[in-house]
């Protein structure tokens, strides 16, 4: 079964930038425990959490609900591009699944973020052209 080491505890940035940075490292192992894959997130990250509009936080929840980790896990492959678009989106809905975020709640999110998440994707792809990992 898929786990996370750790489920972090963000810090929250100043209120204007509405980011959380991550205060140790923490990593997420994708598929099973020991399958060799495993995401490192890295002490000081920055996040802005689950990506959720204003107008849906009474149904879904804001941005840093239970699903928290693996919203930061998320933006982490977002950011590195380790993965291609699909599998990050996978691994988001699986991470969401072992914090035992509810069913109907891991497809509203896994089917918004495959619907919109090309916009950060292509936004952190164009910031990155050039620059080396």
């Amino acid at each position: 079964m898929s786990s996370f080491t750790k489920c972090p505890n963000l810090i929250v940035m100043p209120p204007k930038y509405a980011t959380y940075r991550v205060p140790e490292q923490f990593e997420y192992h994708v598929g099973s425990e020991g399958s060799g894959e495993i995401i490192c997130v890295p002490k000081g990250f920055i996040t802005d959490g689950a990506s959720i509009p204003k107008f849906a936080w009474s149904l879904i929840g804001g941005p840093m609900g239970r699903y928290a980790p693996a919203a930061v896990v998320h933006d982490f492959l977002y950011f590195k591009f380790y993965y291609r678009r699909r599998i990050a989106d996978e691994i988001f809905y699986e991470a969401m699944g072992v914090l035992g975020v509810p069913l109907w709640k891991r497809q509203a999110m896994f089917w918004a973020v495959r619907c919109f998440g090309f916009i950060p994707w292509n936004n952190h792809r164009r910031r990155n052209v050039g620059k080396t990992a």
